[in-house]
C-alpha cells in the first residue's frame, strides 16, 4: 500500500443514527465510489442499495483483523463505515496505526458525545467521556466526583442498568441518569431517572448515557491526588499508609504513558494511584501471593482502574517478560536475592525507581544501593494524635526508610 498525498489508500466515514439523510456530499460521493466497504452490519444496513460495490462486515474480533482485511483489498478504492467521528473511541485509530496516516481520508460526522452534549445542555469541554464499548465499565467509577457530568459510551442495551448498579455500589446512587437512544435518528428517544431507583427496561442498543453525579451523604470521598483514604482499599494489613503513599507517588512523578512496575504488589495501592494520575498512564502490579494478587483487581476495579494488569508470581523471576518499565516501585522483598539487580537493569536511562522498607535489613541494604548510585535516602515518620486517657497524645508509626533514584545515562 503506498497511497500518496492526493489519492489516500482508505477513505474513512463517520455515519450517525440518521444514516445516508445525514451524509454530507463528499462523504455520499466516496461511498459511492468505492469498489469496497467495510463497516459494521448496522452501518452497512444505512446504505442504500447500489451505492457501493462490495459490502464486507467486520469480523469478530474487529481489532486484530484490520491488518487483513487492508492487506486483501489494497490496490481498490476502499472505504470505511465507522459510528460518528471515526477519530473518537472509533476504528480510525487502529486504521491510523495500521496503515499510517497519510493513508487515510477521514470524514467525520458529528459524535455521540457532540450529540448527547446538544440534547443535555452540556458543555462538552467540562464532561468526562468512559467508553464501556470493548472495556471494563468499571473505569467509570474512577470519574465519580460530586458535581460532575459524565458520558458513558454504551456497547449495549444492559448499559444503562449497570451503570446504575456501579453508581449505587460505589455511593452516587442519588445521581441523575438519562438514557439517549438513537441519537440524531429518526427513532431518537430519552429516558430519565435516578440511580437509586433505576427500573427502566433495556431499550435500543445504540445509547449513551449521562450522569450527573451526586455523592449520597457518608459515601467515601475519592480525591484526585495520591494519598485516598486507606478505607478506599480491601487490605490484610499489607498497604503503603496514606501519607507514605502520597510521598511516595509524588517521587515515583507519573506522567501520562508511562509504565510504572509495582514490585510486591500487597494490595496494590500504588499501581491504583499511579493509574489514577492519568487515563494514559499504563501499571503492572507483581505479587506472588495469589488471595492478594486476587485483592489487587478488586481494588482496581472498585477505584476505576481495571486496566492494572496483575502478574502472580514471585520476582525477580516474574519480571522477565514485562515490557520495560518507565519507573518501578518496590515495597515488598527487598532482600530477595537479584530483586534489586534485576529492576535496575530493566530501567532504561532516566526511569525513576523507589523503594520504601521498615527493616533494618532492607535499610542497610538501599543504604548500601544509595552509595553506589545516589539518589536520595529519606526517613519518613508519620505520627497521629490519639486519646491518652483524659488526654490526647500522638502515637508514631513505624519509621518508612525511602531511597529514590533516577537511573543515569551510560557512562555519565
Amino acid at each position: 500500500m503506498t497511497p500518496t498525498p492526493d489519492q489516500p489508500a482508505v477513505t474513512v466515514v463517520g455515519i450517525g443514527a440518521d444514516g445516508w439523510a445525514g451524509l454530507g456530499p463528499g462523504a455520499r460521493a466516496a461511498l459511492s465510489a468505492a469498489e469496497v466497504v467495510v463497516g459494521g452490519p448496522r452501518q452497512l444496513d444505512l446504505l442504500p442499495p447500489g451505492c457501493a460495490g462490495e459490502r464486507v462486515a467486520w469480523p469478530s474480533p474487529l481489532r486484530p483483523a484490520v491488518p487483513k482485511l487492508l492487506a486483501e483489498h489494497a490496490g481498490r478504492r476502499l472505504a470505511v463505515l465507522a459510528s460518528g467521528d471515526p477519530m473518537f473511541y472509533g476504528i480510525g485509530r487502529a486504521l491510523a496505526e495500521t496503515a499510517g496516516p497519510a493513508a487515510l481520508h477521514v470524514l467525520p460526522h458529528p459524535s455521540s458525545v457532540s450529540y448527547a452534549c446538544a440534547r443535555m445542555g452540556w458543555a462538552v469541554q467540562d464532561v468526562d467521556v468512559v467508553s464501556a464499548v470493548g472495556r471494563d465499565p468499571a473505569a467509570l467509577a474512577g470519574a465519580l466526583h460530586d458535581g460532575r457530568r459524565v458520558l458513558v459510551l454504551a456497547p449495549g442495551a444492559a448499559t444503562p442498568a449497570e451503570v446504575a448498579a456501579l453508581l449505587r455500589e460505589r455511593g452516587y446512587g442519588p445521581s441523575r441518569i438519562t438514557v439517549l437512544e438513537q441519537l440524531g435518528g429518526p427513532a431518537e428517544r430519552r429516558v430519565d431517572g435516578v440511580a437509586d431507583g433505576w427500573t427502566a427496561p433495556a431499550g435500543d442498543p445504540l445509547n449513551v448515557v449521562a450522569v450527573e453525579c451526586v455523592r449520597a451523604p457518608g459515601a467515601l470521598r475519592l480525591p484526585v491526588v495520591p494519598g485516598l483514604p486507606d478505607d478506599a482499599y480491601e487490605h490484610d494489613g499489607q498497604l503503603t499508609k496514606k501519607y507514605v503513599r502520597a510521598a511516595t507517588l509524588a517521587a515515583l512523578a507519573p506522567a501520562p504513558g508511562e509504565l510504572l512496575w509495582d514490585v510486591g504488589g500487597g494490595s496494590g495501592s500504588i499501581a491504583v494511584e499511579w493509574l489514577r494520575a492519568h487515563r494514559a498512564c499504563r501499571a503492572v502490579s507483581v505479587e506472588r501471593d495469589p488471595v492478594r494478587a486476587g485483592r489487587i483487581t478488586v481494588n482496581a476495579r472498585a477505584l476505576g482502574v481495571p486496566r492494572l494488569k496483575v502478574v502472580t508470581g514471585a520476582a525477580p523471576d516474574a519480571l522477565a517478560e514485562l515490557p520495560v518499565p518507565d519507573a518501578v516501585f518496590v515495597g515488598g522483598g527487598l532482600t530477595g536475592p537479584g530483586l534489586l539487580e534485576a529492576c535496575w537493569a530493566a530501567l532504561p536511562a532516566g526511569g525513576r525507581l523507589v523503594a520504601n522498607t521498615v527493616t533494618l535489613e532492607s535499610e542497610a541494604l538501599l543504604t548500601e544501593w544509595y552509595r553506589r548510585h545516589g539518589g536520595e535516602l529519606t526517613r519518613l515518620a508519620v505520627a497521629q494524635a490519639v486519646p491518652v486517657g483524659s488526654f490526647t497524645g500522638w502515637r508514631q508509626a513505624m519509621p518508612v526508610t525511602q531511597w529514590s533514584v533516577t537511573k543515569p545515562a551510560e557512562g555519565s
